[in-house]
């Protein structure tokens, strides 16, 4: 991070890739450290997740194939029947805890590299033990935002749910089937509903960026990202675009070489260890190296709009007083033009 802030409006998609590589090389070290002890169980958690979901699966298709072909009412079908039962609770229950699990160590990765940057922009001397010390407090506050941004994404799945029932009943009840129009009305519906899925995404993403840095938090949060996203949209859609594309790739071959891997009878179980020990590896680089960039976007987007942050006032309301995490306040964002 030696560039000036004026300088950052000027980073096109590929300067910002180069300048997390920069920062991640020149502070190894300290994101090393938060890679072991934060991405790396995220990231583990993720992986092993989907060769859970296959054995459940695995033994639910079992269990309800041999109940199709059980005569009903006998004790051997209730006994089936319970234990599928047992098995969708035990599924229900699995799913949840995952998703609790991922998110906390989501959203914790998300504010330590955040804070390790900022105080790395301020050439304040950073450690560890520091960074982690610092992270609790600031969870809880990006933890607000993301349910503020889960709040969000329920309302616009529910709008959507319904947009789509009233398609639904407008295509059989007016036209009597689902014809080439309807059709392709609902490929338009489908285009509008990724785009605004992603729009939101990304507008949560730089808001989580936002609640660490400064002091606000929430809805307050998102609507001060959607402002700085404004003329740098396209490098936020683009790199979120590539990133979730990656993330689709690793996710495709973790599932086919070692979800998937017994049925190649040619691949040994050697070989799915190993593949499955790479897919871990480069998906801790992919998620270090996204948090980072989203980070650098934050800058970008101050600097854009020319909202001058102040090293010194960053600097101090990055420090611990007592204990307690000091955001960076609106006044010391000196919102003023500065000259280029």
């Amino acid at each position: 991070m030696d560039r000036e802030q004026e300088e950052m409006q000027l980073l096109g998609l590929f300067d910002i890739y180069i300048e997390a590589y920069k920062v991640i090389y020149q502070w190894r070290k300290i994101f090393t450290q938060i890679t072991l002890s934060l991405i790396l169980p995220m990231s583990f958690i993720f992986l092993a997740h989907m060769e859970v979901y296959h054995l459940f699966f695995s033994d639910l298709n079992h269990s309800e194939f041999q109940l199709h072909h059980t005569h009903t009412g006998t004790a051997k079908y209730n006994k089936i029947s319970d234990h599928i039962d047992s098995e969708l609770t035990s599924l229900w229950l699995f799913t949840v805890v995952y998703f609790t699990i991922l998110i906390i160590f989501s959203l914790l990765s998300t504010s330590a590299v955040v804070y390790t940057i900022a105080c790395i922009y301020t050439s304040r001397e950073v450690g560890f033990m520091k960074v982690m010390s610092v992270v609790p407090k600031v969870w809880k506050r990006v933890m607000v935002t993301f349910l503020c941004a889960f709040l969000c994404f329920f309302v616009y799945n529910l709008v959507a749910f319904f947009v789509l029932v009233i398609w639904f009943i407008w295509a059989f009840s007016m036209r009597g089937e689902i014809d080439g129009l309807a059709n392709f009305i609902f490929v338009i519906m489908a285009i509008v509903y990724v785009v605004g899925s992603v729009y939101l995404s990304v507008i949560w993403h730089l808001a989580s960026v936002i609640t660490v840095l400064e002091d606000s938090y929430g809805v307050k949060a998102m609507l001060k990202s959607k402002d700085l996203l404004k003329g740098k949209m396209r490098i936020a859609l683009v790199f979120f675009f590539k990133f979730n594309l990656s993330l689709g790739v690793l996710n495709f071959i973790f599932k086919k070489f070692v979800v998937h891997g017994n049925h190649h009878m040619h691949l040994g179980m050697l070989y799915r260890v190993g593949v499955g020990f790479l897919c871990l590896l480069l998906l801790l680089k992919l998620m270090l190296f996204g948090l980072v960039i989203q980070t650098i976007i934050y800058f970008v987007c101050k600097s854009y709009h020319h909202e001058n942050i102040d090293k010194s006032a960053l600097s101090d309301h990055l420090e611990v007083y007592l204990g307690e995490y000091a955001p960076l306040k609106s006044k010391d964002v000196q919102m003023e033009d500065y000259e280029v």
